[in-house]
């Protein structure tokens, strides 16, 4: 069911969400891969990576024993950043042969990379809060060895590894608006602490697109969600923050304003936009994959229109 008249414009009208893929555990890094035509994501407490195939409707293994992978990415020359819980790392995945990129900051070894997305200048920002290392099934339980949870940015040319948010209790969602001016990034504490507190917000940062090296500023709330936690999303074309929720997708304008919901009988972990013209909304949710026809692309569209 789609919620809101908000969403005019941005849904096609009439539409409404169906389940396309099942038989997961808990869902979440959803991507679409449009040289093969086909959604990967994973299914964490399985240890697997799914693949759907919307042309004939199949869902199956892409790979197993893959060390809790979580959140992805495409790199412009085919290749699928990703993160690795089990790993602690980012790494990249091409033609099925798997590399790790970073698994250490300052000596230590990182949390357990969550979510992930590319920068037009070629940089890899990457949130690290500890599901990983503090829920068994997803990933192994250990410390926190730099003992905080940060958003990074790798530079993949130098190996470079740099702090650009220190300010969220556990850093979840990212993803960068149409023109990477604003970078958003989800606060998921709330998930696990008890007696309702932690946070369950995203807040908004400033990213000079002359220096983005330099870092996230001027962070400040951009929304609250009240049923869940905004554990992954995505920005459309036109700027709007479309977020997982406990009760659906949460479609925010670039202001905030909470514009409606697309309501999904499952507790959602992420969202991509794919499918041939890009208009199709994948959703993951615990056990599967839904899918929305909606009127708005992914903001990554417009930069790659830039490139």
């Amino acid at each position: 069911m789609v919620d809101g008249f908000g969403l005019h414009g941005l849904v096609t009208e009439d539409a409404a969400p169906s389940k396309v893929a099942d038989g997961c555990t808990w869902s979440e890094g959803p991507l679409w891969l449009p040289a093969e035509g086909v959604l990967r994501w994973s299914d964490i407490p399985n240890d697997r990576i799914m693949v759907f195939d919307p042309a004939t409707g199949r869902t199956a293994v892409h790979r197993d024993g893959v060390e809790f992978t979580n959140g992805r990415v495409l790199l412009p020359d085919g290749g699928v950043v990703q993160c690795s819980h089990g790993r602690r790392a980012l790494e990249v995945e091409v033609d099925g042969a798997v590399r790790t990129l970073v698994d250490a900051y300052a000596g230590h070894r990182l949390n357990s990379p969550n979510d992930v997305v590319v920068h037009s200048d070629g940089s890899v920002w990457f949130s690290d809060p500890p599901y990983g290392i503090t829920v068994a099934e997803e990933g192994h339980l250990g410390v926190r060895e730099y003992g905080d949870h940060f958003v990074f940015r790798l530079d993949p040319a130098t190996g470079n590894l740099r702090v650009v948010v220190a300010d969220v209790e556990e850093p979840n969602g990212l993803a960068f608006s149409p023109d990477e001016t604003v970078l958003y990034v989800s606060d998921t504490s709330a998930a696990r602490a008890p007696d309702g507190r932690g946070n369950h917000h995203v807040r908004a940062y400033d990213i000079d697109p002359a220096a983005p090296w330099t870092g996230a500023k001027n962070g400040r709330l951009f929304a609250t969600v009240d049923a869940g936690v905004p554990d992954g999303f995505k920005v459309d074309e036109r700027g709007n923050v479309w977020t997982s929720s406990a009760v659906g997708v949460l479609v925010f304008s670039p202001d905030g304003a909470h514009l409606g919901t697309v309501e999904i009988p499952e507790v959602v972990g992420n969202l991509c936009f794919g499918g041939v013209d890009g208009r199709d909304l994948y959703v993951a949710a615990s056990t599967g994959i839904y899918r929305l026809r909606t009127e708005v692309r992914d903001a990554g569209a417009t930069l790659r229109s830039r490139r």
